[in-house]
């Protein structure tokens, strides 16, 4: 295998992560969704993450890596953050499949950034949008609008969640320092780099949050 650690550790978190949004985007689906066509549109954007999970899980093979092992560093963290923002409303699933999913994605863009382009354009395969936002946007702002006290309770729970991503990203980088490096520059102050990558999270989240109207 001639990638480095930090390359699989990539590839690895993200497979987890994309089949973790497929399992969890069907149960909500299947849970929460107020009519069968929100339900199939959901249905249909968890199809699209599976579909970037078997790309991530043959690329790693490809690579002479156990797609397995990859992912299982970070099955914690994730199932961790899964748990402690499940929604409890069909407002509050879409805002956490476009504001939380979102952060978490940004995070992987960065890491990606300085890759070789092969893994770069994979990379940036499976984080293509499938149309989560424009899905998500458009039925919260009208939920919102027939329900405008909804607006600062997604707000708080957006902030939550993302606050709870953020504290996740913080304990996988902190696990996997291999992973932690392909974020910074070489030669770079690490913490002050860091510390720059999380104001462009926060900064995407805040564009996301303008877009709901919460």
């Amino acid at each position: 295998m001639n990638e480095s650690p930090g390359v699989v550790d990539l590839l690895g978190v993200l497979a987890y992560a994309e089949l973790s949004a497929f399992t969890r985007m069907t149960d909500d689906a299947a849970r929460l969704a107020p009519s069968l066509a929100d339900r199939a549109a959901l249905s249909e954007l968890a199809v699209a993450e599976y579909a970037h999970f078997r790309l991530l899980r043959d690329r790693l093979t490809e690579l002479g890596a156990d797609p397995d092992l990859a992912m299982q560093p970070f099955a914690e963290a994730l199932d961790a953050w899964h748990r402690q923002t499940a929604p409890t409303d069909w407002l509050e699933a879409l805002v956490k499949a476009y504001v939380g999913v979102g952060i978490a994605l940004d995070f992987y863009r960065e890491a990606a950034r300085r890759l070789d382009p092969s893994i770069a354009e994979l990379v940036d395969e499976v984080l293509a949008d499938e149309g989560r936002a424009e899905f998500a946007v458009e039925r919260v702002r009208a939920g919102v609008t027939a329900d405008p006290v909804a607006g600062g309770r997604l707000a708080l729970w957006a902030r939550r969640m993302v606050g709870e991503a953020l504290s996740q990203g913080q304990r996988v980088a902190a696990a996997r320092p291999e992973l932690a490096m392909m974020l910074v520059e070489s030669g770079a102050d690490d913490q002050a780099e860091i510390s720059r990558m999380f104001a462009r999270l926060t900064e995407e989240h805040s564009k996301r949050m303008a877009a709901l109207g919460i």
